[in-house]
């Protein structure tokens, strides 16, 4: 019986009916879901999440090396970080499946850049599959196991934002144990250990691999040819098939599962059997330069289709009808819609330590997280925005170059997860190569941008077992950091005259945000620490200066209303504090001046 499933749910379904046995992965939107689906559905499938996509990656090649079926599973940017290990195992081979899932994200919906995957499978010379939805995502991944079997290689199974997240139904099986024998063999090491030598002997068994590759991409089942009206063909993968398929279903289509390599003979096939070729594909002219360099002519490519941002429907459309395209009648005007920029949660623990920062006037040098949305006004304090762990090793960087004309202007900041991502290493830097840059992980004891995955430092594994919780003093402590505080985020004079000596001093040091969980992780419990359920504004104190909004808190907002104080102060205004959004943290009643927010009852 077919069932509704996400994409991604597809992808673990295909993966534990391969006969999957063990799963690693880094959170990262929108791959997220992968492997909480493995935990929470498949006991069967050893899982885990790793500190970064690099370990997700070591931990699963391992267990494929043990004979295991294995799969590691990562956002675009995340393979970055992994890329190491996958260029060398493209080198190496594996003995059980090993499939990498890589999921993009075009228009950059949460994410630092937008990336086209595809061009790993070319650089790392290894296969990689597109599905185009739910189906295809549940197909495509128990065939990549067979693949990877098959031809002794990785095998990338490449996915977007509206695949990964869309729902479809789906046909699925019964889980099939690999035949495969567990065991390790030190008579292999001249497969697996790249040394020169070694890699000399790898390199040429690569070519071989990759010949054999294009032959069996030509016989590939979802390589799929559909001959239709012969005058235009659309050579096309994934979901920008679905979408030119929606708009043009009478054209000709060659619907590409196998991206890399290309299945040279039937892209000749199909050159034959029509008269113009347009290539249709999301982000880089990864197929259109191929087959270019192949020596096809095309009609049209990204010559008409954006070589960045997401596709629709639409946007195909317009681009391939040019002035006969029209306009749809639109019902509801964007401009029109309520703005809700993305904001920081009400009581969270980053808005008054941001704000201590800006009123400091500290260069922020940031990272990826929550904490990110800093960057936006009114607090905008967070000046820098790279790559994980980049804020430590970019103000460590700043400081050099600056001398003592930085101190007590610079700080990093990063998130708890990020700093066992990668974040320790530049702290180790700073210390080793002498530097003065001051460091604060913002502890709020869980993944909280993707949506609270567990880490090192949570004490709980994916599957909610307790497990050993990293202390974070300790690891300052070992790497050699030798000022190191706690300091409590909400007590925002208390913060500025922390971060301002601390940011002062010649030496490396290190700021432990304490008691701060993130306000949505309820085995935290974090609304027991503040004294007060709810505020409110006093009306007959408040003058509408407006400070209070400067914490960009969601609970406060402005009332346009011309008056006067009890004591007959004018004002144009006051603000309003929501008693359904408010936690009580206080934050907002530390920057009132004129003492006008006061607890209130739920």
């Amino acid at each position: 019986m077919k069932e509704i499933m996400q994409g991604n749910s597809a992808i673990v379904r295909g993966a534990w009916e391969a006969g999957v046995k063990v799963a690693a992965a880094y959170p990262g939107t929108p791959s997220s879901e992968i492997l909480k689906d493995v935990a929470d559905n498949y006991p069967e499938v050893y899982a885990e999440w790793a500190p970064n996509e690099m370990v997700a990656l070591q931990v699963a090649s391992g267990a494929a090396i043990a004979g295991a079926r294995s799969m590691a599973a990562m956002k675009h940017v995340g393979m970055n970080v992994a890329a190491d290990a996958l260029m060398t195992l493209a080198y190496t081979g594996i003995k059980g499946g090993l499939m990498v899932v890589i999921a993009d994200d075009p228009f950059v919906h949460s994410s630092q850049n937008e990336q086209d995957s595809r061009n790993w499978a070319r650089f790392a010379k290894i296969p990689l599959l597109e599905p185009g939805d739910a189906q295809e995502c549940y197909d495509f991944a128990k065939i990549s196991f067979d693949i990877s079997e098959k031809f002794d290689t990785p095998v990338i199974l490449r996915t977007e934002t509206r695949v990964a997240h869309s729902d479809s139904l789906v046909e699925p099986g019964k889980r099939v144990e690999s035949k495969i024998p567990l065991g390790l063999d030190p008579k292999e090491a001249p497969k697996y250990v790249m040394v020169p030598a070694h890699v000399r002997v790898r390199r040429k068994i690569i070519e071989e691999r990759m010949r054999k590759l294009e032959e069996y991409a030509d016989t590939f089942k979802y390589n799929v040819m559909e001959i239709n009206d012969p005058s235009v063909g659309v050579i096309t993968s994934g979901v920008s098939y679905m979408y030119t398929k929606d708009v043009f279903p009478e054209w000709s289509y060659l619907k590409l599962g196998m991206v890399w390599p290309l299945p040279k003979k039937m892209i000749a096939e199909f050159f034959k059997k029509v008269k113009k070729v347009i290539i249709v594909e999301e982000l880089d002219p990864f197929i259109e330069t191929e087959i270019k360099a192949m020596g096809y002519k095309i009609w049209h490519g990204k010559d008409l289709i954006p070589n960045m941002y997401e596709l629709t429907p639409e946007i195909v459309e317009k681009c391939l009808k040019g002035k006969k395209y029209k306009e749809p009648k639109i019902k509801v005007k964007p401009e029109d819609l309520p703005r809700r920029p993305p904001n920081l949660c009400a009581g969270c623990s980053h808005r008054p330590l941001f704000y201590a920062l800006k009123k400091l006037g500290a260069f922020v040098f940031g990272d990826i997280g929550c904490y990110t949305l800093a960057v936006a006004p009114p607090l905008q304090a967070l000046h820098t925005c790279i790559c994980m762990g980049a804020g430590g090793g970019m103000a460590h960087g700043a400081m050099k170059a600056l001398g003592k004309e930085g101190l007590g202007k610079v700080v990093a900041v990063l998130g708890d997860s990020t700093f066992l991502h990668s974040g320790i290493a530049p702290l180790m830097n700073a210390v080793y190569n002498k530097g003065n840059s001051t460091t604060i992980v913002l502890d709020n004891r869980i993944t909280g941008m993707t949506g609270h995955q567990e880490h090192a430092g949570t004490g709980f594994t994916v599957r909610q077992e307790p497990t050993n919780m990293v202390d974070y003093m300790e690891i300052g402590k070992a790497l050699g950091v030798k000022s190191i505080r706690y300091l409590d985020p909400y007590n925002i004079k208390e913060c500025m005259e922390i971060i301002k000596e601390e940011m002062s001093k010649n030496v490396p040091s290190l700021l432990l945000c304490k008691d701060s969980p993130c306000m949505l992780l309820r085995r935290a419990k974090p609304l027991e620490k503040f004294k007060n359920p709810l505020y409110m504004i006093n009306t007959d104190k408040c003058r509408g200066c407006k400070v209070c909004l400067e914490i960009n808190c969601p609970a406060i907002s402005w009332r346009e209303s011309a008056g006067q104080t009890k004591d007959g102060h004018k004002r144009k205004g006051t603000v309003y504090i929501n008693p359904d959004q408010c936690v009580g943290c206080e934050v907002c009643v530390q920057v009132c001046k004129f003492e006008a927010i006061v607890p209130g009852k739920k």
